[in-house]
């Protein structure tokens, strides 16, 4: 058990064989722990491997990746770049259930248009195909409904490009009814382009009198194709999910405008997958949501609210982590959870501190950051970096590191090191959100006095006749609440003004 530390534990004595409690009682095993061994339960069966006579309907099924060979196509950036790309991808494929067996890269100035590697490197890969049993090829890239098809002639076994392997991943992972809703219109958007039929013989024949001599015009030759019907149930299955996701996105934007209402400033954890966001959530508000080193293995965002040090509120909220190359379908699809980092006051943006090139692990988080923003119209949150796994490198990497992200704070969520001073920042930094009032509250408006407790921190205050008269520094929702209790001489007003 990872947080061993927030159970009460049943005496050693009073446990049986088992482990289970006699007189006292075992610990109880969080939501996380608890999804993560549902999730481990269901592994992909072996031997479901792909024949060749289903290749043509490959996009019509549920992936099955079993044996796979992976390839791809380095067109720019330097060697270890690519090579970094590659053991991405395989950690992908590892994640979806599958055995990587094999990788090639090719060197070229553009993917192939026809089969993206090229004639001549999809031959020698149909040989290492044919070498490993892999049953299953694996391109690092978006391939084109036409290349996947010139692809599977050449090679003769099922190929999934990266697209494909991510949406295959999130449909795994998603628990919630939102999430399982966006994924599907994901796949279901990537699948349209994709589908093949066998043209005429596929079509729907007129029968009877219709078929014969005597139908009357329009009632003979082919009706609607297989392909055809595939394709207008997906379109219709599509504005049925965008309805339902809609519906659902009013509902997260009520409970968000409840908590901004509440004046508890917001900090959203945002960052590469697998950087440990889920871990630092947990190391901060003890939340006990699933943790697994895997990609991806939260989709769902969670919110939790935390005290920090000087006991002073704050909601954390764990966020779908992103990717290299995050496809568009995925982006467009969980648009509604991706906008909970644009009402955040804070971004805490986590970074996997092992992994080689952490500076590409930001790029690539701010760009899609960038995107959501650009469409919600609202100015970017504050960014906090945090470099998470320090407790994997050695001195000399984490000098390095240091020198390359000065502004950053250095954490193990693991270990608990570093957390303290994270936690210094944040109160330092929401210590700044807040202004400083002076009001004479009624002594029956306790209600409000229990906010300023809650939510502020009160300076000095004394009691007479007409109620309370005290000096807080508190956030700017509250002070605009405050105002018209404001005695002469405070700025109570001034910072009502500031928060509309």
């Amino acid at each position: 058990m990872r947080k061993s530390e927030t159970y009460e534990f049943t005496p050693i004595e009073e446990l049986d064989e088992n482990g289970d409690g006699r007189n006292g009682w075992a610990p109880e095993p969080t939501v996380g722990e608890l999804q993560l061994d549902e999730r481990s339960s269901l592994r992909r069966v072996a031997g479901l491997s792909t024949e060749l006579a289903d290749i043509t309907e490959v996009e019509y099924r549920q992936l099955r990746l079993e044996r796979v060979v992976l390839v791809g196509v380095w067109t720019e950036g330097s060697a270890a770049q690519a090579e970094a790309s590659m053991a991405e991808l395989a950690a992908l494929a590892e994640t979806a259930g599958s055995e990587v067996l094999d990788a090639l890269i090719q060197r070229r100035d553009k993917p192939d248009p026809a089969t993206y590697i090229g004639s001549g490197k999809a031959d020698e890969l149909r040989a290492v195909v044919l070498e490993t049993g892999a049953d299953t090829v694996i391109c690092d890239g978006e391939l084109t409904p036409a290349q996947l098809t010139a692809l599977e002639k050449v090679v003769k076994v099922k190929v999934v490009d990266r697209t494909a392997l991510i949406l295959d991943i999130f449909a795994q992972h998603a628990t919630s009814r939102e999430g399982k809703a966006q994924v599907s219109l994901a796949q279901m958007e990537y699948m349209l382009p994709r589908l093949r039929g066998w043209g005429q013989s596929m079509s729907r024949q007129a029968g009877g009198r219709a078929g014969g001599s005597g139908g009357g015009v329009g009632l003979r030759g082919p009706g609607e194709t297989k392909i055809e019907t595939d394709r207008r149930r997906i379109r219709e299955r599509m504005s049925r999910l965008r309805r339902d996701i809609k519906e659902m996105k009013t509902a997260r934007d009520t409970k968000r405008a409840r908590r901004t209402g509440s004046g508890i400033p917001s900090v959203a954890i945002v960052g590469y997958t697998n950087a440990g966001k889920s871990s630092l959530m947990n190391a901060l508000t003890g939340a006990g949501i699933l943790v697994q080193d895997a990609l991806f293995a939260t989709l769902d965002p969670t919110t939790r609210r935390a005290a920090l040090d000087d006991g002073r509120e704050v909601v954390f909220t764990d966020t779908v982590g992103f990717v290299r190359h995050l496809p568009t379908q995925l982006v467009e699809a969980f648009r509604s959870t991706l906008e909970e980092v644009t009402g955040a006051d804070l971004l805490l943006h986590v970074v996997d501190g092992s992994d080689p090139m952490p500076d590409q692990q930001i790029k690539a988080v701010r760009e899609v950051i960038t995107d959501v923003l650009r469409e919600s119209k609202t100015p970017a949150p504050p960014e906090l970096l945090v470099v998470n796994k320090i407790d994997a490198l050695d001195p000399t990497d984490l000098t390095h590191l240091r020198a390359q992200l000065p502004g950053a704070v250095y954490v193990s969520a693991r270990t608990g090191r570093g957390l303290n001073t994270l936690r210094d920042k944040l109160a330092e930094f929401m210590g700044g959100l807040d202004v400083e009032v002076g009001v004479l509250l009624p002594y029956t408006r306790g209600d409000l006095l229990a906010r300023i407790h809650a939510d502020g921190r009160i300076i000095d205050s004394s009691h007479e006749e007409g109620g309370t008269r005290l000096r807080a520094r508190v956030p700017h929702a509250l002070a605009a609440v405050l105002s018209q209790y404001a005695h002469a001489g405070t700025d109570v007003a001034e910072a009502a003004d500031l928060s509309g």
